[in-house]
């Protein structure tokens, strides 16, 4: 089996030392690389070809946000996990938005690292609905009126089959649960997860649960 190739990115080389120490050792995984900056990610993303980038939200030059905008521009985009302090921040979520496909906390124990970095690697987000939904209320203020519109002329492009779909994944489902719910096959429901991603020019099924979040889909759907 290849191993998930892995990029640190924090300023403090402490916690990268530590998130080295735990993670060195798992034989599924190999860090192939540590920034200190935002600056030097893209450099060494050309250089090292991480499937996951562990990124630090906060760092003095450029920033995690910038850092995983940048990133995920690119054709060839790792995912990109956020290391953060808090639970409920505007820059996570602002990363979220940016493609990052999850958060974990500099607290999380380290087995729960390494499960979110296999996690990533695999497709599947590391964010619970019920998290997502704490953290997009958080972050409810007076520019949500602007984003409901518009993220409803979005959601408009689908049919009502992806629609389902998407409402679905915003509740946190997994491929296997939707097929179950909506009586289809899990290839159908991939199908209709790529298609929606691809009508909608996101990256990933998190943009797609603050999409249906932002339209106000999981209100309408009594969750």
């Amino acid at each position: 089996m290849t191993p998930i190739r892995l990029l640190l990115v924090d300023d403090d080389p402490l916690v990268r030392a530590g998130l080295s120490f735990m993670m060195g050792g798992a034989d599924d995984l190999e860090i192939v690389g540590e920034a200190a900056d935002g600056s030097e990610v893209e450099v060494l993303v050309d250089r090292t070809r991480p499937d996951v980038v562990l990124m630090d939200i906060r760092m003095p030059t450029v920033d995690g946000l910038a850092a995983t905008e940048r990133l995920r521009s690119r054709k060839d985009a790792p995912q990109i996990i956020v290391l953060t302090t808090f639970h409920a921040d505007d820059q996570v979520l602002r990363a979220l938005r940016a493609g990052a496909a999850g958060f974990v906390l500099k607290d999380t124990p380290p087995a729960e690292i390494l499960d979110a970095v296999r996690r990533v690697a695999a497709g599947d987000p590391v964010l619970s609905p019920i998290v997502t939904r704490q953290l997009m209320a958080h972050a409810a203020g007076t520019s949500a009126d602007t984003r409901r519109t518009s993220a409803r002329t979005r959601v408009a492009t689908l049919n009502d089959r992806e629609r389902e779909v998407a409402v679905a994944v915003g509740r946190g489902r997994s491929n296997a649960e939707i097929a179950t719910e909506l009586f289809m096959s899990v290839a159908t429901v991939k199908t209709h997860v790529s298609r929606i991603l691809a009508k909608l020019d996101l990256n990933n099924r998190v943009q797609i649960a603050l999409l249906t979040y932002d339209a106000g889909l999981l209100e309408e759907d009594g969750h």
